[in-house]
């Protein structure tokens, strides 16, 4: 199984050189979020060619073998490369195929979650062997072609804080990543949440983006150099991702997180060449109408979940019973 495992991970990092793999399941990126033991992938091969991957993070709670998301992972599950100039009905029978073939190696599970990429429009497959979806939505301006017209499309009110915020703070680059989790931490406290990760986890974590260079940090620094606000900003072949935030509750008013955003699609587009910013997404109420001002495009996402042990089955139940 080991020697399985090894190969499988070797053929995987070839696959994700050659195809336009999301961030969030880059070998490297799983590295970082599960360690390099933490994680697993199956593959789908006909003949010398890969045609389908999905990489997976199993660990253990109790007794229960769980395979759910790692921590600062917006999405994981399958990839399917399609056959040239396939037709429509035949592209959905192979996303079956290929689905079906690669959750047939599934390990055994006592409860499975998992986000799938929006790319992924079809999961019959999966609903016809009892498995559990959930719609989550992200925000994506899909076009950067004319930054002026993404621009416009902002709320207005959006684009006058833009505006103040460009008097009161200059933007910057390359911020200490101990820098960033200290602001970023004083966004959970604000809403006195726990942060789920440590400083040790982040550092890490940042080690393999910048490595892989496929990440900047943007904040924002008042004349008397107090930072108002931080964006960690990440990026795979096709998009950019707002990945992190942070502002210091006490300079919020300054709207130089509003700025940040701005910043990082210029920067998308013009550095990087990208014509796709996704935010990452929110369901939370307050934070889903701030994308939305941005002109982003509401894009549904699948969360794909299944519960084969009774005894989870039972606690499942009693907390909708209790809510």
């Amino acid at each position: 199984m080991i020697g399985q495992t090894m190969i499988n991970k070797e053929l995987y990092k070839k696959f994700c050189d050659s195809e336009p793999i999301p961030i969030f399941s880059q070998y490297w990126w799983l590295d970082s979020v599960c360690g390099s033991d933490g994680w697993d992938v199956l593959l789908v091969v006909k003949g010398n060619d890969i045609w389908a991957s999905m990489p997976y993070y199993k660990t253990k709670r109790g007794f229960f073998d769980i395979i759910t998301m790692p921590t600062l992972t917006q999405n994981m599950g399958i990839y399917v490369k399609y056959p040239q100039n396939q037709k429509s009905h035949k592209k959905i029978s192979w996303e079956n195929e290929m689905t079906k073939k690669l959750f047939d190696k599934l390990p055994k599970f006592d409860s499975y979650l998992c986000n799938f990429h929006y790319n992924v429009s079809n999961w019959m497959e999966l609903y016809w062997n009892n498995f559990n979806c959930t719609t989550h939505y992200t925000y994506v301006i899909n076009d950067l072609d004319n930054l002026d017209e993404v621009y416009n499309n902002f709320d207005k009110s959006y684009r006058n804080k833009i505006a103040n915020a460009k008097k009161k703070v200059e933007v910057k680059t390359g911020m200490n990543i101990s820098d960033f989790f200290d602001i970023n931490k004083m966004t959970f406290e604000r809403q006195n949440i726990d942060i789920p990760y440590s400083l040790n986890f982040l550092e890490k974590h940042d080690y393999a983006l910048a490595k892989n260079n496929a990440r900047e940090i943007f904040y924002a620094v008042d004349e008397l150099n107090n930072i108002h606000s931080a964006l960690y900003l990440t990026w795979d072949k096709k998009s950019s991702y707002v990945h992190m935030v942070g502002e210091d509750p006490e300079l919020r008013n300054s709207a130089a997180g509003l700025l940040l955003i701005w910043e990082a699609i210029k920067y998308t587009k013009e550095v990087l060449g990208l014509n796709i910013f996704d935010f990452e997404g929110s369901m939370l109420k307050n934070v889903e109408q701030v994308r939305r001002k941005f002109g982003a495009t509401q894009t549904q996402y699948f969360s794909i979940s299944k519960v084969n042990s009774k005894t989870i089955k039972f606690k499942n139940f009693f907390k909708d019973i209790v809510k």
